[in-house]
């Protein structure tokens, strides 16, 4: 009688249908916050090329100057990542981040009263490539692997995608403030937006699964919180170590060096002063960019949709090939105005732009497994140095030869050689010894 009573008073209602909780993993709003974070750290991908016209005219600085740099910049933005990765794994991902953040605020914010190139070197070279290496798609990878083991393709490209949208967000407001108010208030804003971040990340963004006491999304079973890695730079440097002596990692290597060539080192640094050498207002070629941005996050998000399905290796290959073919036809498109063919290049460029993220990560976690964030974050330098030497190459060929045809050109000829690469990465897994 008992047992019936009870069983009475919390049955199923007279429907005969059990009532359902929609409950949202956290893994989603970690995943959220994270994407928030890399948005308003994105600010400083904004600047370089609105700063280049700028800063010549200012303090008389050659492009080849200010190219030096901005290559530093994206030099340490790739060098620091691998470590950065090891970082999260010893500090935790909150810590690193939010001294990433405040970094990246100090050194943009020092700008303001820089005087010499050395001080441009120090601040937007040295500081903010450090904090910025500490926010770089290593972070989204770490969060993609340590809080989701289904969807990770398509968690991947939507933080990927982040970086974009905060282009998106930061380009327009930018070249703005540039246009209006000349290059300082714009350095302002970056580290005003770095430091808004802050509070979220130290609130919200919890390291691990087992910190809440939950399964990573899509885990079976619970995954418990592994100790913090000491020795987190012997760590990263025996991880390259061992993934060195392995024929994928030096063709994901070369070929997302040929990624970051042709987008971080070409079209973000030197697009717009490109375009305003046709007679284009910059605001206008930074609205360009903009549009790229918007683009991005659609072709991003897909691209990670398709590396859910589809071999990766042939996805990289289509990306690199359809990107070098939009270089070559890009001189014959610059102008000083927005036409036709230009916003199809935009568009295309733009679903191409980070599309190869998705697939490359996932080629990492396939060959060197729990490895697999820290050989990311190598790959990822092999990425910034690319960009570096192309911002450097960029301005110095702007210098020489009056234009930047031949680096366009240069740029499309190595997405070509970059899709060849992904094709003969193999698909064995690799198991990595300790060196």
């Amino acid at each position: 009688m008992t047992t019936t009573s009870k069983t009475a008073a919390v049955g199923p209602p007279a429907s005969g249908r059990e009532p359902t909780r929609l409950r949202v993993h956290r893994a989603w709003f970690v995943a959220a916050v994270t994407f928030v974070t890399i948005i308003g750290a994105a600010a400083f991908r904004a600047v370089p090329g609105l700063f280049i016209d700028p800063l010549n005219e200012e303090f008389g600085w050659s492009r080849g100057t200010i190219g030096a740099a901005v290559s530093v910049n994206l030099a340490l933005y790739g060098l620091t990542a691998p470590f950065a990765a090891a970082l999260m794994d010893r500090y935790g991902i909150r810590r690193v981040v939010a001294v990433a953040l405040t970094v990246i605020a100090a050194g943009s914010g020092a700008t303001v009263w820089m005087t010499a190139a050395w001080q441009l070197m120090l601040c937007w070279g040295l500081l903010v490539g450090l904090g910025s290496g500490s926010m770089a798609l290593a972070f989204a990878a770490t969060v993609t692997n340590r809080w989701f083991t289904e969807r990770r393709g398509l968690v991947s490209g939507i933080l990927t995608a982040a970086s974009a949208s905060g282009q998106l967000i930061f380009l327009p407001l930018l070249s703005w403030i540039v246009d209006r108010y000349s290059w300082r208030p714009a350095a302002v804003t970056v580290a005003l937006a770095a430091l808004a971040v802050v509070p979220f990340v130290w609130l919200l963004l919890h390291d691990h699964p087992a910190d809440i006491g939950q399964k990573p999304y899509g885990a079976k079973e619970f995954v418990p919180k592994p100790a913090p890695v000491p020795g987190a730079a012997r760590r990263t440097l025996t991880v390259l170590a061992s993934a060195a002596r392995t024929g994928p990692f030096w063709l994901l290597a070369g070929t997302f060096a040929i990624c970051g060539a042709s987008t971080n080192g070409l079209i973000q640094t030197h697009f717009v002063p490109a375009s305003h050498d046709h007679g284009m207002p910059i605001t206008t070629a930074a609205s360009l960019l903009a549009v790229i941005g918007v683009f991005d996050v659609v072709g991003t998000v897909a691209s990670g949709w398709f590396t859910d399905r589809f071999d990766a290796r042939r996805l990289l290959a289509v990306y690199y090939a359809l990107r070098g073919v939009s270089l070559l036809f890009l001189p014959l498109l610059l102008a000083p105005s927005v036409h036709p063919p230009m916003l199809l290049f935009i568009v295309f460029y733009g679903l191409d732009w980070v599309a190869t993220v998705p697939p490359t990560l996932a080629l990492c976690r396939e060959h060197y497994g729990d490895d697999s964030p820290i050989v990311f974050g190598w790959v990822l330098a092999s990425h910034q140095v690319g960009a570096a030497i192309v911002a450097f190459v960029g301005g110095l060929a702007r210098d020489a030869f009056g234009s930047y045809d031949v680096v366009w050109l240069a740029s499309g000829a190595l997405c070509a050689a970059a899709a060849l690469m992904a094709l003969v990465i193999r698909k064995r897994p690799v198991v990595l010894t300790a060196s």
